[in-house]
């Protein structure tokens, strides 16, 4: 008995090695440039251990894309359905909460983005992002403040695409940013710091009704 728990765990862990490896090169490289000898390497195995727990690319890259898509959208789903907080505070949290992830994650956006425009169904398929959208307590918020004459643009997508837009646009361009800024690592973490405080005062002066 001991030694079937002492196996399974081997297994979980070697499975979670490959999984971490796979969302590193992925993250990096795409689908389409990444090889599994990529993933094996950057785990620290060897190709046929790798083929064991996951018989192809496409199968290991599903699970890493679900993952990725699943995580990034979660926080969002999260803050706009939490009925306690305003429209002003919902973009704050919004704001905060994914500049933090993706300075920790910065390959994420453009991951997300290469994919996604390559089957942008997968989107559509795997997430609840009209749900998101259109069932959310954001959007009855937003359509009270559109009826009560607070914000000028009536349609709640122009609403998330802006917001989405402040934040994940510097993380796509951030290596022209810093040659045009003259950045290292550390200002663009600061630059990205401020704009927290920023976005919201932005979004807020963009939405608001004359």
């Amino acid at each position: 008995m001991a030694k079937t728990k002492e196996v399974k765990k081997l297994d979980i862990s070697t499975e979670e090695k490959i999984k971490e490896a796979a969302r590193v090169v992925f993250h990096k490289k795409g689908y389409a440039a990444t090889r599994t000898r990529d993933i094996a390497e950057e785990a620290g195995i060897n190709l046929a251990l790798l083929n064991y727990y996951f018989r192809s690319k496409e199968k290991l890259f599903n699970i890493i894309m679900t993952e990725t898509l699943s995580g990034f959208v979660q926080k969002m789903f999260v803050i706009l359905n939490n009925e306690k907080t305003t429209l002003d505070k919902k973009v704050e949290l919004v704001a905060a909460n994914y500049i933090d992830l993706l300075l920790e994650e910065p390959e994420v956006p453009v991951f997300i983005l290469s994919e996604v425009r390559n089957n942008p169904a997968i989107l559509i398929e795997r997430l609840p992002v009209k749900q998101i959208i259109t069932h959310s307590v954001f959007f009855k918020q937003h359509q009270k403040a559109v009826a009560d004459g607070k914000i000028k643009e009536p349609n709640p997508l122009h609403f998330l695409m802006n917001l989405i837009g402040l934040i994940v646009f510097p993380f796509v361009a951030s290596p022209m940013l810093k040659i045009i800024g003259n950045m290292q690592d550390q200002d663009f973490h600061q630059y990205m710091q401020e704009r927290k405080t920023l976005i919201p005062k932005w979004i807020k002066a963009m939405m608001k009704a004359s």
